[in-house]
């Protein structure tokens, strides 16, 4: 019987486990579910002959190692600092490895050696990254085909809260990682818009914010998102004016976000001992130590202009709760505020998320100007079954599946830009409910 191995079974792992679940049944296949906490695992398992779940501390390579022995695949849904450990045990042993998180430097170390036993590693593959480089790719690839010449292209993504759920100031609620919420931009940004070189520091990151106009819905913003010069020549669009990738939020958050960054409360320099220390009292003590300006406690920001409601603002990030407490020990600053916002911006059961992807493409063909627009727009169904959910699972469990099948052959370290894969991956997305409208019209 072949054998799926899963590490992780947190946020963004529900859906794929019970796609999982399906394939297992379908197929009479054992899947195997790794996780710090057993329980969890076992509790979004349920009750299934072919699929159990087993504690595992990651680092403990005899267990790691035992694991990835009885399998013919493995799908890491890891911290992404983790993957590297895994992807050395599973080129040990000769076993596919699938991921949703970047490829990094280490992982790219590895390539030759991927290559060279005929395996697959298959990275990016979940949502952003993972099913934009496919649809992108797939529209790409059939504007060429007629004789287009891309000269624009722009790729924009974010998991929000869906509307009838959306009930805090900052328009915003933890579907994923929290700790990726609370790093985001850490990167910087860089990018080619009109011919120019953009690059963009963290601090100014959020400042970068430009209106969606095109989006189906209202009141969305944009900002630059990591490296975008590092997908042209694999998009093989490295002539094009512009090549933007960005992320979504709602127009308010990245004002407020940028006083966050500015408020150095996703800093990892400053610690605290948070034994007995409330929400309220984290952020008097830290305010002291990084000496806030005056303007603030009068209630104007430095960095944000315009910014309305400011109680009910800060309000919800826990700036007067007094009655809530941390109890973590010592932490970074970034640790206090990720614990503070996966209290004040949880889900609650019966909410809904979004995950919204649009691609803007602009060509040239037979001497005209076209403007190509696509929009995937995906709800969630509740607080566990999530769009982001939905959306980084399926790839994996998809494309896991095929490989088990023998229905993909390629070998080597991969993004799921190749027409192989996303051939073979789009259409089965599609049967899933996660699929894009399209329009084209002249310029």
């Amino acid at each position: 019987m072949k054998n799926i191995l899963l590490f992780g079974a947190g946020k963004s792992a529900t859906v794929l486990i019970d796609y999982l679940k399906k394939v297992a049944t379908q197929y009479q296949w054992l899947v195997t579910v790794a996780d710090a906490n057993a329980a969890v695992a076992a509790e979004k398992i349920g009750e299934h002959s072919l699929v159990k779940a087993v504690g595992i501390v990651i680092e403990d390579a005899t267990q790691r190692i035992a694991l990835i022995q009885q399998a013919d695949i493995v799908i890491s849904m890891l911290p992404a600092a983790l993957h590297f450990i895994v992807a050395k045990d599973c080129l040990e042993w000769n076993k596919h490895l699938l991921t949703a998180s970047y490829v990094d430097d280490n992982i790219k170390q590895l390539a030759a050696s991927v290559q060279e036993k005929g395996l697959l590693f298959l990275c990016e593959m979940g949502l952003d990254p993972g099913i934009d480089h496919m649809s992108a790719m797939q529209m790409i690839a059939a504007i060429q085909q007629k004789g287009g010449r891309i000269t624009s292209f722009q790729s924009h993504c974010g998991g929000l809260v869906a509307p009838e759920s959306d009930d805090n100031a900052w328009h915003y609620k933890i579907s994923w990682n929290p700790r990726n919420v609370v790093m985001a931009g850490k990167a910087g940004a860089i990018f080619k818009e009109n011919n120019t070189i953009m690059q963009i520091p963290y601090e100014q990151i959020f400042l970068h914010c430009v209106e969606l106009k095109n989006a189906s819905i209202p009141h969305l913003s944009c900002y630059p998102n990591r490296d975008s010069l590092h997908y042209m020549e694999q998009y093989g669009l490295t002539e094009v004016a512009t090549f933007k990738r960005t992320t979504i939020r709602h127009n308010h958050f990245c004002g407020y976000w940028e006083w966050i960054v500015n408020s150095k409360l996703t800093s990892e320099e400053y610690r605290y001992d948070t034994n007995g220390l409330s929400f309220a009292a984290f952020y008097k003590k830290h305010f002291k130590k990084i000496e806030p300006l005056d303007e603030f406690k009068k209630g104007e920001y430095k960095w944000v202009s315009a910014v309305p409601l400011l109680n009910h603002v800060i309000k919800d990030i826990g700036w007067f709760d007094d009655n809530l407490y941390i109890n973590k020990g010592i932490c970074t600053a970034a640790e206090i505020f990720q614990f503070i916002l996966e209290t004040k911006w949880a889900m609650q059961p019966n909410d809904k998320d979004l995950v919204l992807m649009i691609h803007e493409i602009e060509y040239t063909l037979s001497g005209k100007k076209y403007y190509h627009h696509a929009e995937l727009k995906v709800t969630g169904e509740n607080a566990v079954h999530t769009a982001m959910a939905k959306t980084v699972g399926l790839p994996l469990g998809i494309a896991a599946t095929l490989l088990l099948n023998n229905q993909l052959y390629l070998k080597g370290l991969h993004i799921p830009a190749h027409p192989e894969i996303y051939n073979a991956v789009l259409p089965i997305l599609e049967k899933e409910g996660v699929c894009f409208t399209t329009s084209t019209h002249a310029i």
